[in-house]
Protein backbone atom coordinates (compact mmCIF):
# COMPACT_ATOMS: atom_id res chain seq x y z
CA UNK A 1 0.00 0.00 0.00
CA UNK A 2 1.24 3.23 -0.66
CA UNK A 3 1.39 6.52 1.15
CA UNK A 4 -2.44 8.13 2.12
CA UNK A 5 -1.96 12.10 2.39
CA UNK A 6 -4.60 14.36 3.41
CA UNK A 7 -4.46 17.95 2.72
CA UNK A 8 -6.34 20.83 3.88
CA UNK A 9 -7.45 24.13 2.07
CA UNK A 10 -7.43 22.68 -1.00
CA UNK A 11 -10.32 25.34 -2.21
CA UNK A 12 -7.47 27.71 -2.80
CA UNK A 13 -5.65 27.29 -5.97
CA UNK A 14 -2.62 26.79 -4.17
CA UNK A 15 -4.03 23.43 -2.43
CA UNK A 16 -5.57 22.22 -5.61
CA UNK A 17 -2.13 22.70 -7.47
CA UNK A 18 -0.68 20.65 -4.62
CA UNK A 19 -3.17 18.09 -4.83
CA UNK A 20 -2.48 17.22 -8.32
CA UNK A 21 1.05 17.47 -8.14
CA UNK A 22 1.24 14.95 -5.34
CA UNK A 23 -1.02 12.29 -6.65
CA UNK A 24 1.67 12.02 -9.35
CA UNK A 25 4.17 10.42 -6.94
CA UNK A 26 4.82 6.53 -7.83
CA UNK A 27 4.55 6.09 -3.90
CA UNK A 28 1.47 8.23 -2.91
CA UNK A 29 -1.64 5.89 -3.32
CA UNK A 30 -4.37 7.66 -2.08
CA UNK A 31 -4.84 11.75 -1.71
CA UNK A 32 -7.93 13.53 -0.06
CA UNK A 33 -8.57 17.09 -0.04
CA UNK A 34 -10.78 18.84 2.89
CA UNK A 35 -12.30 22.11 2.84
CA UNK A 36 -15.35 24.48 4.01
CA UNK A 37 -16.26 24.47 0.40
CA UNK A 38 -16.24 22.83 -2.53
CA UNK A 39 -13.12 23.83 -4.71
CA UNK A 40 -14.22 25.49 -8.54
CA UNK A 41 -11.30 23.45 -10.45
CA UNK A 42 -10.47 20.26 -10.42
CA UNK A 43 -8.31 18.04 -8.12
CA UNK A 44 -7.59 14.96 -10.56
CA UNK A 45 -8.45 11.67 -9.48
CA UNK A 46 -7.95 13.06 -5.70
CA UNK A 47 -11.33 12.30 -3.06
CA UNK A 48 -13.02 15.76 -1.70
CA UNK A 49 -14.34 15.87 1.52
CA UNK A 50 -16.47 18.57 2.64
CA UNK A 51 -15.27 19.17 6.38
CA UNK A 52 -14.39 22.34 8.32
CA UNK A 53 -11.39 21.88 9.99
CA UNK A 54 -12.65 24.43 12.89
CA UNK A 55 -15.14 21.28 13.58
CA UNK A 56 -14.54 18.23 15.64
CA UNK A 57 -15.64 16.29 12.58
CA UNK A 58 -11.98 16.53 11.20
CA UNK A 59 -11.12 13.54 13.54
CA UNK A 60 -13.85 11.34 11.92
CA UNK A 61 -12.11 12.41 8.24
CA UNK A 62 -8.86 11.96 9.50
CA UNK A 63 -9.81 8.23 11.27
CA UNK A 64 -11.80 7.20 8.23
CA UNK A 65 -9.35 8.21 5.96
CA UNK A 66 -6.12 6.59 7.74
CA UNK A 67 -4.15 9.09 6.45
CA UNK A 68 -0.58 8.86 7.15
CA UNK A 69 0.81 12.13 6.27
CA UNK A 70 -1.28 15.22 6.58
CA UNK A 71 -0.29 18.61 4.75
CA UNK A 72 -1.90 21.81 6.55
CA UNK A 73 -2.18 24.45 3.76
CA UNK A 74 -5.20 26.38 5.52
CA UNK A 75 -3.04 28.73 7.37
CA UNK A 76 -3.55 32.02 5.03
CA UNK A 77 -4.37 35.93 5.30
CA UNK A 78 -7.13 36.02 3.07
CA UNK A 79 -10.62 34.93 3.36
CA UNK A 80 -12.41 32.56 0.97
CA UNK A 81 -14.98 33.48 -1.00
CA UNK A 82 -16.82 36.15 1.11
CA UNK A 83 -15.17 35.80 4.60
CA UNK A 84 -13.75 38.23 6.90
CA UNK A 85 -11.20 38.37 8.85
CA UNK A 86 -12.85 36.43 11.95
CA UNK A 87 -13.49 33.69 9.84
CA UNK A 88 -9.95 33.70 8.56
CA UNK A 89 -8.68 33.22 12.22
CA UNK A 90 -10.77 30.81 13.51
CA UNK A 91 -9.89 28.76 10.65
CA UNK A 92 -5.80 29.25 10.98
CA UNK A 93 -5.97 29.26 14.80
CA UNK A 94 -8.99 27.01 15.86
CA UNK A 95 -9.10 24.85 12.83
CA UNK A 96 -5.39 24.09 13.24
CA UNK A 97 -5.94 23.48 16.66
CA UNK A 98 -8.31 20.55 15.69
CA UNK A 99 -6.64 19.17 13.10
CA UNK A 100 -3.79 18.87 16.29
CA UNK A 101 -6.08 16.98 18.10
CA UNK A 102 -7.10 14.53 15.53
CA UNK A 103 -4.01 14.22 14.27
CA UNK A 104 -2.72 13.92 18.20
CA UNK A 105 -5.26 10.67 18.59
CA UNK A 106 -4.53 8.81 15.01
CA UNK A 107 -2.41 5.98 15.25
CA UNK A 108 -1.83 6.36 11.62
CA UNK A 109 -0.21 9.68 11.31
CA UNK A 110 3.60 9.74 10.42
CA UNK A 111 4.17 12.87 8.88
CA UNK A 112 2.83 16.05 9.48
CA UNK A 113 3.61 19.63 7.25
CA UNK A 114 3.03 22.84 7.97
CA UNK A 115 2.25 25.96 5.97
CA UNK A 116 3.70 29.09 8.15
CA UNK A 117 5.40 32.60 6.90
CA UNK A 118 8.11 34.70 7.54
CA UNK A 119 5.45 36.74 8.89
CA UNK A 120 6.59 35.64 12.36
CA UNK A 121 9.12 37.71 12.51
CA UNK A 122 7.39 40.83 12.33
CA UNK A 123 8.58 43.71 10.40
CA UNK A 124 10.24 46.56 12.83
CA UNK A 125 13.24 49.29 12.58
CA UNK A 126 15.75 47.19 14.94
CA UNK A 127 15.15 43.61 13.53
CA UNK A 128 18.86 42.14 11.75
CA UNK A 129 19.20 42.74 8.71
CA UNK A 130 18.91 38.65 7.96
CA UNK A 131 16.67 36.63 10.53
CA UNK A 132 17.14 32.58 10.46
CA UNK A 133 15.12 30.28 12.16
CA UNK A 134 16.53 30.88 15.62
CA UNK A 135 15.65 34.70 15.39
CA UNK A 136 13.60 35.96 18.30
CA UNK A 137 11.55 38.77 16.95
CA UNK A 138 12.36 42.40 18.18
CA UNK A 139 8.78 42.97 18.43
CA UNK A 140 5.73 40.14 18.32
CA UNK A 141 2.91 40.50 15.59
CA UNK A 142 0.09 42.44 17.85
CA UNK A 143 -2.81 41.29 15.21
CA UNK A 144 -3.46 39.81 11.82
CA UNK A 145 -2.32 36.91 10.03
CA UNK A 146 1.45 37.51 11.23
CA UNK A 147 -0.29 36.59 15.19
CA UNK A 148 -2.04 33.76 13.64
CA UNK A 149 1.38 32.39 12.52
CA UNK A 150 2.72 33.07 15.36
CA UNK A 151 0.21 31.03 17.73
CA UNK A 152 -0.45 28.42 14.67
CA UNK A 153 3.57 27.41 15.13
CA UNK A 154 3.11 27.75 19.10
CA UNK A 155 0.35 24.52 19.05
CA UNK A 156 2.50 22.88 16.33
CA UNK A 157 5.75 22.60 18.20
CA UNK A 158 3.37 21.72 21.41
CA UNK A 159 2.13 18.86 19.03
CA UNK A 160 5.51 17.82 18.56
CA UNK A 161 6.10 17.17 21.94
CA UNK A 162 3.13 14.80 22.50
CA UNK A 163 4.20 13.30 19.51
CA UNK A 164 7.42 12.45 18.74
CA UNK A 165 7.13 9.36 16.59
CA UNK A 166 5.39 12.18 13.91
CA UNK A 167 7.89 13.85 11.83
CA UNK A 168 6.85 17.42 12.11
CA UNK A 169 7.92 19.89 9.32
CA UNK A 170 7.08 23.75 9.28
CA UNK A 171 7.76 25.99 6.43
CA UNK A 172 8.02 29.63 6.50
CA UNK A 173 7.42 31.00 2.87
CA UNK A 174 8.77 34.19 2.42
CA UNK A 175 5.87 36.44 -0.22
CA UNK A 176 4.66 34.22 -2.28
CA UNK A 177 4.22 35.17 -6.32
CA UNK A 178 3.44 34.18 -9.52
CA UNK A 179 0.72 33.88 -12.06
CA UNK A 180 -2.19 32.55 -9.83
CA UNK A 181 -0.96 34.21 -6.56
CA UNK A 182 -3.68 35.75 -4.16
CA UNK A 183 -2.18 37.03 -1.85
CA UNK A 184 -2.02 40.70 0.33
CA UNK A 185 1.50 41.49 -1.42
CA UNK A 186 0.51 40.57 -5.05
CA UNK A 187 -2.96 42.54 -4.81
CA UNK A 188 -1.21 45.30 -3.43
CA UNK A 189 1.30 45.13 -6.90
CA UNK A 190 -1.14 44.87 -8.62
CA UNK A 191 -2.38 48.29 -7.68
CA UNK A 192 -2.33 50.87 -10.65
CA UNK A 193 -0.55 53.11 -8.49
CA UNK A 194 1.55 51.85 -5.31
CA UNK A 195 1.50 53.85 -2.21
CA UNK A 196 4.69 53.92 -0.24
CA UNK A 197 5.93 55.25 3.00
CA UNK A 198 7.89 58.57 2.73
CA UNK A 199 11.58 58.18 3.27
CA UNK A 200 11.63 53.77 3.35
CA UNK A 201 12.66 51.81 0.47
CA UNK A 202 12.42 48.07 1.81
CA UNK A 203 13.88 44.89 0.98
CA UNK A 204 11.38 42.12 -0.16
CA UNK A 205 11.77 38.54 -0.44
CA UNK A 206 9.27 36.90 -2.71
CA UNK A 207 9.22 33.00 -3.02
CA UNK A 208 7.40 31.35 -6.78
CA UNK A 209 4.48 29.56 -6.41
CA UNK A 210 5.73 26.32 -8.66
CA UNK A 211 8.81 26.42 -5.91
CA UNK A 212 6.51 26.09 -3.13
CA UNK A 213 4.92 23.42 -4.20
CA UNK A 214 7.93 21.60 -4.83
CA UNK A 215 9.18 21.95 -1.79
CA UNK A 216 5.45 21.37 -0.36
CA UNK A 217 6.05 17.83 -2.02
CA UNK A 218 9.56 17.13 -0.70
CA UNK A 219 8.59 18.07 2.86
CA UNK A 220 5.81 15.35 2.51
CA UNK A 221 8.13 12.26 1.22
CA UNK A 222 10.37 10.36 3.31
CA UNK A 223 13.74 12.33 3.53
CA UNK A 224 16.63 11.77 0.66
CA UNK A 225 19.99 10.58 2.47
CA UNK A 226 22.08 13.39 3.78
CA UNK A 227 19.09 15.40 4.29
CA UNK A 228 16.37 15.79 7.29
CA UNK A 229 12.91 16.70 6.56
CA UNK A 230 11.59 17.56 9.75
CA UNK A 231 12.04 20.74 11.55
CA UNK A 232 11.36 24.46 10.88
CA UNK A 233 13.06 26.42 7.70
CA UNK A 234 12.69 29.41 6.05
CA UNK A 235 11.58 29.18 1.97
CA UNK A 236 12.49 31.90 -0.22
CA UNK A 237 14.18 32.50 -3.39
CA UNK A 238 17.86 33.56 -3.60
CA UNK A 239 18.70 37.41 -3.48
CA UNK A 240 16.45 40.62 -2.76
CA UNK A 241 14.68 43.40 -4.28
CA UNK A 242 13.92 47.21 -3.21
CA UNK A 243 10.49 47.99 -3.23
CA UNK A 244 11.38 50.68 -6.12
CA UNK A 245 13.13 48.43 -7.93
CA UNK A 246 9.48 46.20 -8.00
CA UNK A 247 7.42 49.61 -8.98
CA UNK A 248 9.80 49.95 -11.71
CA UNK A 249 9.66 46.57 -13.29
CA UNK A 250 6.49 46.60 -13.20
CA UNK A 251 5.79 49.78 -14.81
CA UNK A 252 3.26 51.32 -11.41
CA UNK A 253 4.75 54.93 -10.37
CA UNK A 254 5.07 55.38 -6.61
CA UNK A 255 3.34 57.88 -4.30
CA UNK A 256 5.40 58.15 -1.39
CA UNK A 257 3.18 59.33 1.91
CA UNK A 258 3.89 60.13 5.40
CA UNK A 259 3.16 57.30 7.28
CA UNK A 260 -0.40 58.05 8.97
CA UNK A 261 -1.13 58.76 5.36
CA UNK A 262 -0.53 55.47 3.97
CA UNK A 263 -2.64 54.35 7.13
CA UNK A 264 -5.41 55.94 5.70
CA UNK A 265 -4.90 55.09 2.66
CA UNK A 266 -4.80 51.14 3.30
CA UNK A 267 -7.93 52.12 5.21
CA UNK A 268 -9.30 53.18 2.06
CA UNK A 269 -8.76 50.84 -0.23
CA UNK A 270 -9.37 48.07 2.19
CA UNK A 271 -12.90 49.14 2.29
CA UNK A 272 -13.04 49.52 -1.48
CA UNK A 273 -12.10 45.44 -1.83
CA UNK A 274 -8.68 46.23 -3.67
CA UNK A 275 -6.53 44.62 -1.47
CA UNK A 276 -6.52 44.14 2.40
CA UNK A 277 -3.66 46.78 3.16
CA UNK A 278 -3.57 45.24 6.98
CA UNK A 279 -0.91 47.42 9.40
CA UNK A 280 1.00 44.58 9.33
CA UNK A 281 1.59 44.90 5.23
CA UNK A 282 2.26 48.30 5.97
CA UNK A 283 5.22 47.46 8.05
CA UNK A 284 6.65 45.12 5.71
CA UNK A 285 6.63 48.10 3.10
CA UNK A 286 8.31 50.35 5.58
CA UNK A 287 10.75 48.02 7.29
CA UNK A 288 10.85 45.21 4.86
CA UNK A 289 12.20 41.61 5.95
CA UNK A 290 14.82 39.24 4.70
CA UNK A 291 15.59 35.43 5.93
CA UNK A 292 18.53 33.09 5.55
CA UNK A 293 18.18 30.25 3.76
CA UNK A 294 20.91 28.16 4.54
CA UNK A 295 18.88 25.10 6.46
CA UNK A 296 16.81 25.17 3.05
CA UNK A 297 19.51 24.15 0.54
CA UNK A 298 21.55 22.12 3.52
CA UNK A 299 19.02 20.58 6.06
CA UNK A 300 16.11 20.17 4.29
CA UNK A 301 18.27 19.61 0.57
CA UNK A 302 15.83 21.82 -1.42
CA UNK A 303 17.43 24.89 -3.84
CA UNK A 304 14.25 26.93 -5.81
CA UNK A 305 14.35 26.97 -9.08
CA UNK A 306 13.22 30.74 -9.09
CA UNK A 307 14.89 33.37 -7.83
CA UNK A 308 13.49 36.08 -5.97
CA UNK A 309 13.90 38.44 -8.85
CA UNK A 310 13.11 35.81 -11.48
CA UNK A 311 9.65 35.05 -9.44
CA UNK A 312 8.79 38.51 -9.75
CA UNK A 313 9.43 38.57 -13.30
CA UNK A 314 7.02 35.95 -14.00
CA UNK A 315 4.54 37.67 -11.37
CA UNK A 316 4.76 40.99 -13.61
CA UNK A 317 4.45 39.44 -16.75
CA UNK A 318 1.49 37.80 -15.56
CA UNK A 319 -0.28 41.35 -14.74
CA UNK A 320 0.47 42.32 -18.35
CA UNK A 321 1.56 46.50 -18.66
CA UNK A 322 1.79 49.33 -15.97
CA UNK A 323 0.78 52.73 -16.77
CA UNK A 324 3.90 53.22 -17.38
CA UNK A 325 6.61 51.24 -19.59
CA UNK A 326 9.23 50.05 -17.03
CA UNK A 327 12.16 51.69 -19.28
CA UNK A 328 10.58 55.14 -18.84
CA UNK A 329 9.73 54.78 -15.88
CA UNK A 330 13.11 53.94 -14.61
CA UNK A 331 14.73 56.70 -16.75
CA UNK A 332 12.55 59.04 -15.14
CA UNK A 333 13.39 58.35 -11.90
CA UNK A 334 17.14 58.03 -12.41
CA UNK A 335 16.90 61.55 -13.75
CA UNK A 336 14.71 62.91 -10.74
CA UNK A 337 17.24 61.46 -8.40
CA UNK A 338 20.70 63.07 -10.48
CA UNK A 339 19.03 66.50 -10.53
CA UNK A 340 18.56 65.97 -6.84
CA UNK A 341 21.88 64.53 -6.14
CA UNK A 342 23.22 67.70 -8.35
CA UNK A 343 21.08 70.16 -6.39
CA UNK A 344 22.80 68.96 -2.89
CA UNK A 345 25.83 69.02 -4.50
CA UNK A 346 26.52 65.47 -4.56
CA UNK A 347 28.19 64.22 -7.59
CA UNK A 348 25.98 61.80 -9.72
CA UNK A 349 26.25 57.78 -9.31
CA UNK A 350 25.44 54.95 -12.10
CA UNK A 351 22.16 53.59 -10.57
CA UNK A 352 20.89 50.02 -10.44
CA UNK A 353 17.22 49.08 -12.15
Amino acid sequence: MGKVVLVTGVARQLGGRFVRRVQRDPDVDRVVGVDVVPPEHHLGGAEFVQADIRQSAIGRVLAETGADTVVHLDVTGTPLVSGSRTSVKETNVIGTMQLLGACQKSPTVRRLVVKSSTNVYGSAPRDPAVCTETTTPKSLPSGGFAKDAVEVEGYVRGFARRRPDVAVTVLRFANILGPDAGTPLASYLALPVLPTVFGYDPRLQFVHEDDVLEVLRISSHEPRRGTLNSGTFNIAGDGVLLLSQCSRRLGRPTVPLPLPAVTWAGSLVRTLGMTDFSPEQIRLLTHGRVVDTTQMRETLGFRPQYTTAGAFADFARSRGAGLLPPEALAGAVDRIAELSRRSSGHLPTQSAN
